[in-house]
Parts: structure tokens; C-alpha cells; sequence
């Protein structure tokens, strides 16, 4: 399966000559044109690694770092900058960037970079997928806090009212009841609950987890049930 690659870069003719080299090595590739359609297609898409511009009109690239940082710590993201200054080196690193290449730039040392850095996310994801056998509940119904869940109906009743529930949404409580205190990352929870197969975004458990905090936590902006875990995923704490 081709690794995904998202370009975010203004200038035009750096982004199509990437565009294009990148998609001669084997890559699946997108470009966003500036820092905000970076932040979309990111959770939209879910690459597996990103090359990002620093010096971008409205959002810059150390604002787009810090936003993804925030909720991913593994994702490689190698930066291209005409600043070359040991000091922005430095902002980018303490940001949490993985590589740094000012520009103008040597075309085989960039793909050689990109290939390393892909290397190495195999590696770490290797080690967080065997670390651990992920199990799905297979009991009729489940309570926890306030809530009760009652997996035949597709119900879940909290605080004397009745949620309906998907089968989706079910199937992805179900593997998290099986895994209580355990932290899971979010392709662990996709290939467990709907059979993950690499082209469905990981931001897709995002969104379900935003539903769960709706239903069963008292607030949901500080949840204590669902709860995340950066660098990792989740981890359900009833």
C-alpha cells in the first residue's frame, strides 16, 4: 500500500516539483497551499508523513506543528525552510518537528530523508501494535458511571435517557470496555472495531470519541471517561 505524503508549501513550483518527484518514488501525494488546507487535509486524510514550509502567509508552519502536536506526537514531519539559522533550527526541533532541511535543498537528499523517516514511523508503529492483544466484549450489556449499555437493542440509556446507537459506535465501545485502562492508539481501535485497511483516516475515531464525550460525560470538554493520551490514542476509564 502507498504511503500517504501531504506538501504544505505556497510556493507553487516547489510544491509541483515535489508533487511530482515524490509520485515518481511510489508515494501518494497532496498538496495544501497553505497552512490552514494543511490542518484540513491532516485530519481529513491522515498522511503518513508531512513536509511543511515554515514561512506561510495567514497560518506559518510552526503554528501548523504546534497544532498537530498536539494530538500527534508519532506523525514524521520533516520541514523545509529557507531560514537556516541554528536558532530556527532549534524552535522547530523544541516544536516537535523530526527533520529539518533548509532550502535550496538536494533532491536526493530529501528523498532519502523522507525514506528514513518512513522507516523509522514502521518501526514505531511495529512496536505499539505488538506491544499489546486487543480484545473486543462480547456481553449483552455493560454499565459504567451512569450509563448503561445494552449491545442487543443498540441503546444506551444515561441519566434516565435513551441514546440510539450506530453499529459502528457500538462495535468501538465494545473494544474499548475489552480494554479498560489501557491505552490504545487509533489504528489499534480501527483495525479492531471496523477492520482497518489504510485508507480510512485515523481522525475518524476522533470523531466518534467527540460523540461518546457527548453522550456519557457529565462535561465534555474535560472528560474523565474517555480520555486522550497524547503520542498514544485513547484510553477508556470508567
Amino acid at each position: 500500500m502507498k504511503k500517504k505524503i501531504l506538501i504544505v508549501e505556497d510556493e507553487k513550483h516547489i510544491a509541483e516539483g515535489l508533487k511530482l518527484n515524490l509520485t515518481l518514488q511510489g508515494y501518494d501525494v497532496k498538496h495544501a497551499e497553505n497552512g490552514i488546507v494543511g490542518l484540513q487535509r491532516w485530519r481529513e486524510w491522515g498522511p503518513d508523513l508531512i513536509l511543511l514550509d515554515i514561512m506561510m502567509p495567514g497560518l506559518d508552519g510552526i503554528s501548523v506543528l504546534e497544532e498537530i502536536r498536539k494530538d500527534d506526537q508519532r506523525l514524521p514531519i520533516l520541514i523545509l525552510s529557507a531560514k537556516d539559522a541554528t536558532r530556527d533550527k532549534v524552535k522547530a526541533l523544541s516544536k516537535g518537528v523530526d527533520d529539518y532541511l533548509a532550502k535550496p535543498f538536494d533532491l536526493d537528499e530529501l528523498l532519502l530523508r523522507v525514506d528514513r523517516l518512513l522507516i523509522r514511523s514502521n518501526w514505531s508503529d511495529a512496536e505499539v501494535s505488538s506491544s499489546q492483544e486487543v480484545e473486543t466484549f462480547e456481553g449483552d450489556s455493560y454499565s459504567f458511571s451512569t450509563t448503561e449499555i445494552n449491545f442487543v437493542k443498540l441503546q444506551a440509556t444515561t441519566n434516565g435517557k435513551i441514546i440510539q446507537l450506530t453499529e459502528q459506535e457500538v462495535k468501538l465501545l465494545q473494544v474499548f470496555i475489552s480494554n479498560k485502562g489501557v491505552p490504545l492508539s487509533r489504528k489499534e481501535l480501527l483495525e479492531s472495531a471496523w477492520g482497518y485497511d489504510g485508507e480510512t483516516s485515523t481522525r475518524t475515531v476522533d470523531n466518534f470519541i467527540v460523540r461518546f464525550r457527548k453522550y456519557f460525560e457529565e462535561d465534555p470538554k474535560n472528560p474523565v471517561i474517555f480520555k486522550s493520551l497524547r503520542s498514544v490514542g485513547y484510553i477508556f476509564e470508567p
